[in-house]
């Protein structure tokens, strides 16, 4: 059976000019993703993961290089043009609308065909009751991790074929970070997931190790796991009593 690529970048570069000097952000990044997987991308603070994300989704325009998205070159689509192709993407730090309500925002995304027992399954898949949130404001009364579940539901209700999470773990509670592994390999569409966290890289079926703006390793979570080093420690200071 021939294999789909569903998602291909190739030799992607970013760069920024920082006081006069240019600083290169992403080098060189070319791979391949299949429909149907979970790929994490990982990595140290800095080494370009959410700034990659950004970049598929066109929230940033890379330097040079190329992104087709089921064979179409999208390098230079803009975002409401690839979110009609079929990409969706949830924020590090979900975005707060005053003025919109959770059903409003819900009813948005499945084009104004508001379904109440629809919008109940998407937030009880992160946890939360339509009841009780359904007429909440998606403002600052919202906790930084009800904010992230209810962003995550809409990512969901999208119903996309690639779904881009940029570390979707952030600010949520144990038990909903359980149940959003859940999701990732319950879900029918392909995740791309920025994550530091093992539990999320384990259940992927591939791994992109990003080091130094650069793919430094790509492979199964078993085969990348060995090389994140987590063990890392401070230095004891030297000299001070």
């Amino acid at each position: 059976m021939k294999t789909i690529i569903m998602l291909e970048l190739q030799n992607i570069n970013y760069s920024v000019r920082e006081n006069g000097v240019e600083k290169q952000i992403l080098k060189n990044i070319s791979f391949q993703i299949q429909d149907h997987k979970n790929i994490v991308i990982t990595g140290q603070n800095g080494s370009g993961k959410s700034t990659l994300a950004k970049i598929i989704m066109g929230i940033i325009q890379p330097t040079s290089g190329k992104i087709l998205f089921n064979s179409e070159d999208i390098t230079n689509l803009s975002i409401t043009e690839r979110a009609k192709k079929g990409i969706a993407f949830g924020f590090q730090q979900p975005v707060t609308f005053k003025g919109l309500k959770v059903k409003d925002l819900l009813r948005i995304i499945l084009n104004d065909e508001f379904d109440c027992n629809e919008c109940c399954t998407y937030l009880s898949k992160v946890g939360l009751c339509a009841k009780d949130y359904l007429n909440r404001p998606l403002d600052n009364k919202l906790s930084g991790g009800e904010l992230k579940r209810i962003e995550i539901a809409t990512v969901l209700a999208r119903q996309a074929q690639l779904n881009i999470f940029d570390e979707p773990e952030a600010g949520i509670d144990l038990w909903s970070f359980d149940n959003l592994v859940n999701i990732f390999q319950e879900q029918n569409a392909t995740n791309l997931i920025i994550s530091h966290q093992h539990k999320i890289i384990s259940i992927a079926d591939m791994v992109i190790l990003l080091n130094s703006s650069k793919i430094d390793k790509i492979g199964t979570p078993d085969e990348i796991i060995k090389f994140i080093d987590t063990t890392k420690k401070c230095e004891k200071l030297r000299g001070i009593k």
